[in-house]
């Protein structure tokens, strides 16, 4: 029987802001974090993302390639994000065709939500467990399967 390749998770080749808290373990590479970011354990963010200033990403959250995410967020447990739709009922392996998504400042995304290549505007609630399928472009508080808005804030 042969043995598996084993791989550790890691962070390298990141760009940093000061005051920033990585708990291990973590998978993190090729991104962004600015000042004072948090990212909890068991949390994976991929290459070409940014994370805003006082932004925190709780476990086990997975942040793919070409997600911006603003300043003073808060990204909740298990939160997942996802730009390959995969039109043609397979991964597509062309990260040019891969959606992107745009998290404005003062988000707050609840655990276990799904983000898709959207726009959600600043000051926006998206609430646990709840599936982003389109653009967020007024400030409220959204949630279901597609989300939808379920009251505004002020």
């Amino acid at each position: 029987m042969s043995q598996p390749r084993l791989l550790q998770a890691k962070v390298v080749d990141i760009e940093c802001g000061d005051n920033v808290t990585i708990i291990e373990p973590s998978n993190v590479y090729g991104c962004t974090l600015e000042n004072d970011v948090f990212i909890g354990p068991f949390v994976e963010i991929q290459k070409n993302t940014i994370i805003g200033e006082r932004t925190k990403v709780q476990s086990h959250t997975f942040i793919c390639e070409y997600v911006t995410i603003g300043a003073d967020c808060f990204i909740g447990h298990g939160v997942m994000f996802a730009n390959d739709l995969f039109k043609s009922g397979e991964p597509d392996p062309d990260p040019e065709s891969w959606g992107r998504i745009v998290i404005e400042d003062k988000v707050t995304i609840g655990s276990n939500a799904t983000i898709l290549p959207v726009r959600i505007c600043s000051g926006a609630v998206i609430g646990a467990g709840s599936v982003v399928t389109k653009d967020i472009i007024e400030k409220g508080i959204y949630a279901g399967n597609p989300a939808r808005k379920l009251r505004d804030l002020a």
